[in-house]
């Protein structure tokens, strides 16, 4: 293989939870524990904890940078972190739990391998829960961990943790969810967060910073079917480079290789790869996410939105869609035979919205049919009808070329998203 593809070497998680368990606090032990975060932050909180007649350091106050929220106590908006471990680098994407920001929950889910989701230990699995393993199930995040924390406030009951393990599987059965696992911790106390608890010697399996550093996620990543959506043309029209023809993008699945036969669509035109070059200069593969340019041997007309693909195995084109869509608008709701600028992948186009064929309910998965009304942070099953062909596959199957966004055009916008079925 050429230059190093780490699949293993970035994960990115999705956190979510109700308002009060303690998801700040987790988030904060992760950093502290890992010794992610510098010292004069530490003592920054300290100062602050102690202002406020808190016992102890309130690591949750490292999460809610946003001073409104420091304010409140609680968290508004999607919050990304940063942090890493001699194992792995982290990108955490904290999210609200309140349901009137279901949209900023789907934003941060959208990219993660795994989604954690906190439970109370003492209030077991709630209308939150379930909206976040909903949502998460969705959006197809390979990998759930759910943390059932505030151990410390329960004794550290078995008995309680079995309860509550057995309460969310009945539920997640219901749901596409292929690989659960359950950790019980206590955040403020750090138990099973970073270090093994040795209050709770009944648990035998492993703390969530090892889960974290040791989920297999490189096989997360589509490589069987090849998706390249064409960026930039790159043509220096210089002297010595008077025929350089580059086609730059972000490879949405599949592994392209030097000498590989591929198709362009639209136009249907067939190729080889002369070359991939990526930062380092030439290379002899490719796999996702990388950001290449790839050349082709013959000169054929490919622009902006056009898709690179292998020639037995094309994306759907097409121009009618069906979608579950979330939507973001506060203003106005998603109307029949609404209008929208429409974006997928790299391409633009406009389209109409030809059917709402239900609501999804959120607490019982049942199906709202009589009351279309598509409000903010509803969840819903639309079809839309595009001014051109979309090359798209099943979002259950690739992420990227399965995804689309709707953006308001007297606004600019975006006011929803939706995943392909």
């Amino acid at each position: 293989m050429s230059n190093n593809h780490d699949g293993n070497g970035l994960l990115r998680f999705t956190t979510a939870g109700s308002v009060d368990d303690g998801k700040s606090t987790l988030i904060g032990r992760l950093l502290y524990d890992s010794k992610s975060i510098y010292q004069d932050q530490y003592e920054a909180i300290e100062r602050v904890s102690e202002r406020r007649g808190e016992v102890g350091v309130n690591l949750a106050l490292l999460t809610d940078g946003l001073k409104a929220e420091r304010e409140q106590g609680i968290t508004i908006d999607v919050a990304y972190r940063y942090f890493s471990t001699p194992k792995r680098k982290f990108i955490i994407a904290d999210t609200p739990g309140h349901i009137q920001y279901t949209r900023n929950m789907v934003t941060g889910a959208s990219t993660a391998n795994v989604a954690l989701i906190l439970i109370d230990a003492r209030n077991g699995v709630i209308e939150q829960t379930k909206r976040h393993a909903i949502i998460s199930s969705l959006l197809q995040i390979p990998h759930l961990v759910v943390c059932i924390n505030k151990m410390d406030l329960v004794d550290y009951s078995k008995e309680q943790y079995e309860k509550i393990k057995s309460e969310f599987e009945q539920f997640a059965s219901k749901l596409d969810v292929v690989d659960v696992s359950f950790i019980p911790i206590s955040a403020l106390k750090g138990d099973n967060v970073v270090s093994r608890s040795s209050k709770m010697s009944w648990y035998e399996g492993t703390t969530l910073m090892y889960y974290l550093e040791n989920v297999h996620i490189a096989s997360d990543q589509n490589l069987i079917d090849n998706r390249f959506p064409v960026q930039y043309v790159i043509r220096p029209y210089s002297e010595e480079h008077h025929d350089y023809r580059g086609y730059a993008g972000r490879v949405a699945g599949g592994t392209f290789k030097v000498g590989d036969n591929v198709i362009a669509l639209p136009s249907g035109f067939e190729s080889k790869i002369k070359s991939i070059q990526g930062p380092k200069g030439n290379q002899m593969d490719t796999i996702p996410p990388e950001s290449v340019t790839i050349l082709l041997e013959d000169d054929i007309d490919i622009s902006r939105g056009d898709m690179i693909v292998r020639p037995n195995n094309q994306p759907e084109a097409t121009q009618d869609l069906d979608l579950m869509i979330c939507w973001f608008d506060n203003n106005k709701s998603l109307v029949l035979n609404g209008k929208y600028a429409i974006r997928h992948s790299t391409q633009e186009a406009r389209c109409i919205v030809k059917g709402i064929k239900y609501k999804m309910d959120i607490e019982t998965l049942s199906r709202d049919v009589d009351n279309p009304e598509i409000k903010v942070n509803d969840i819903a099953r639309v079809m839309l009808r595009t001014t051109k062909p979309l090359f798209v596959d099943s979002y259950k199957r690739n992420r990227i070329t399965g995804s689309i966004i709707l953006i308001d055009e007297s606004t600019n916008n975006t006011v929803g998203v939706g995943m392909v079925i």
